[in-house]
């Protein structure tokens, strides 16, 4: 599976949550059902992947931590803000940088639709 057919998983899967849930929740609660749903549909997902600063050739644990990490490929990073700062898409795109991926997304819940929380970050694809 490419980084495209992916992502199409991983929305589909959030939009399952966001349309039983709603907005309003902690961001530790979306991120609980988004990673059951997935493991529920075969994907291998990791949660809470620490995301080490390599400086000088010396990997550092900085406390970066990736929300959710699917198939190795796609880094999902979510929110449950007002709304998402550029800072956000900075952080998602660091990640991105970190790890060599190429592809995130930046999932806002707390929103009425979806749709509008929803921010794809390319890193090089």
């Amino acid at each position: 599976m490419d980084e495209n057919e992916i992502s199409n998983r991983i929305l589909g899967i959030a939009f399952k949550v966001h349309s039983a849930l709603g907005p309003g929740l902690l961001e530790s609660a979306y991120k609980e059902c988004l990673y059951y749903l997935m493991l529920k549909e075969g994907l291998a997902v990791e949660k809470e992947k620490p995301m080490p600063l390599v400086f000088e050739d010396v990997k550092l644990d900085c406390g970066y931590r990736i929300d959710l990490l699917v198939e190795n490929k796609v880094v999902v990073e979510l929110k449950s803000v007002e709304v998402l700062n550029d800072v956000h898409l900075a952080q998602t795109l660091t990640y991105l940088k970190l790890g060599n991926f190429k592809l995130g997304l930046l999932i806002n819940f707390n929103v009425t639709s979806l749709k509008l929380g929803i921010k794809r970050v390319v890193n090089g694809m």
